[in-house]
C-alpha cells in the first residue's frame, strides 16, 4: 500500500516542475517526505554550484506533498510562506537528499521544515513553509 501512494505521488509530479527538477520520492508518509534530488548543471547558478531555488523548489515539493497527505477530502493547498537558510554548497553531479516533517497541522494551515543534506550528510539548507488549506 505504502509503495502505492508514493508511486502514485511521484507519477502526479512528473508532468510538472518537480519532475523537471527530478525529484525523486524515496518515503512519503503523513509525519515525514523525504526524498532525493541530483545535482545537475543544468540547475547550478554558477558552474558545479546548485542554484538557491532549486534547492527551495525541492523543499517546497516535499511541504506539499506532506500537506497533500493530510488533507480533508476534497481539499487542496498552496504555498503561502516559505523561508531558507543555506549553510553549504550543493555540488554539482552529487545527490542530495531531503527529510521533511511537519512543525504543525491545523485546519487551515500546515507548516513543514525540511532538512537538505549533501552525501556526507552536511545539512545544506533548512525550508520553513506553510501551506494553506484550500477547502471546496
Amino acid at each position: 500500500m505504502a509503495g502505492d501512494i508514493l508511486a502514485s505521488l511521484q507519477s502526479r509530479l512528473q508532468p510538472f516542475f518537480p519532475g523537471l527538477l527530478g525529484v525523486r520520492l524515496t518515503s512519503a508518509e503523513p509525519d515525514r517526505v523525504t526524498a532525493e534530488l541530483t545535482v545537475r548543471e543544468e540547475l547550478c547558478t554558477v558552474p558545479g554550484i546548485l542554484h538557491g531555488g532549486a534547492i527551495m523548489a525541492f523543499a517546497d515539493t516535499l511541504g506539499a506533498v506532506g500537506t497533500v497527505l493530510n488533507l480533508p477530502d476534497g481539499a487542496g493547498t498552496t504555498t503561502i510562506e516559505s523561508k531558507t537558510n543555506f549553510f553549504a554548497p550543493a555540488v554539482s553531479g552529487t545527490t542530495i537528499t531531503a527529510e521533511c516533517i511537519p512543525l504543525h497541522r491545523g485546519r487551515r494551515t500546515q507548516t513543514w521544515q525540511t532538512s537538505i543534506r549533501n552525501p556526507e550528510g552536511r545539512l545544506i539548507a533548512i525550508v520553513t513553509q506553510t501551506q494553506v488549506v484550500l477547502t471546496p
